[in-house]
């Protein structure tokens, strides 16, 4: 008599499912994040539109500090032809239009200043400390001479050009003498006129 708790052999081999080829179950791993022979899922690379709305990668101090370095090197270039907000202004502009377009006495003051204090020396025999004294008496009358010279053309070239100006003249004129009294090559904002230029 058959028993009803058993079940044929032949049941029990039959297969649930279609046989599946191995190129199949490759195709579904992929299809799954998994690479065949790994046994593990393989991460996935940020993509740039990811890597464009993330965090940037944080900078190495060699690298921060040369892009500190790039930025003092902008900001300096940029003040040296611009220059600050002192500089700012068209009569700003005018007062360093005409300093720059002539040869100034004071650009030869603080060369002549060493000088002075060198053959001033004590040790130095008394003919050098007194070429000194003289030199140093010329430079300032020179000095005195040429910035007078300067506040008068430009006092006259506003007057003529900007008669609503709100510029103090006295401050115009200081601006102008301590360009004058610069070395050409550093004057800031570096000159716009060439000497004897027409102003």
């Amino acid at each position: 008599m058959p028993s009803l708790f058993r079940r044929k052999s032949a049941d029990l081999a039959a297969p649930a499912t279609d046989p599946v080829t191995p190129q199949e179950e490759a195709d579904a791993a992929r299809s799954r994040g998994y690479t065949p022979g790994k046994g593990r899922e393989t991460p996935k690379r940020p993509t740039i539109g990811r890597r464009a709305a993330g965090a940037t990668k944080p900078l190495t101090k060699e690298e921060a500090k040369a892009l500190r370095r790039e930025r003092r090197s902008e900001a300096a270039a940029e003040f040296r032809r611009e220059g600050g907000p002192r500089d700012r202004g068209p009569e700003r502009l005018l007062a360093r239009n005409v300093v720059d377009s002539r040869r100034t006495v004071g650009t030869w003051f603080f060369g002549g200043a060493l000088v002075v204090l060198i053959g001033s020396n004590q040790a130095m025999p008394p003919v050098i400390r007194l070429a000194s004294n003289l030199l140093w008496g010329a430079l300032a009358i020179g000095v005195v001479i040429d910035s007078i010279l300067i506040s008068r053309k430009i006092k006259k070239l506003v007057r003529e050009r900007f008669p609503n100006t709100g510029q103090r003249m006295g401050s115009l004129y200081l601006y102008a003498i301590m360009r004058a009294i610069t070395f050409r090559k550093l004057r800031t904002p570096e000159p716009r006129v060439a000497i004897g230029d027409p102003v």
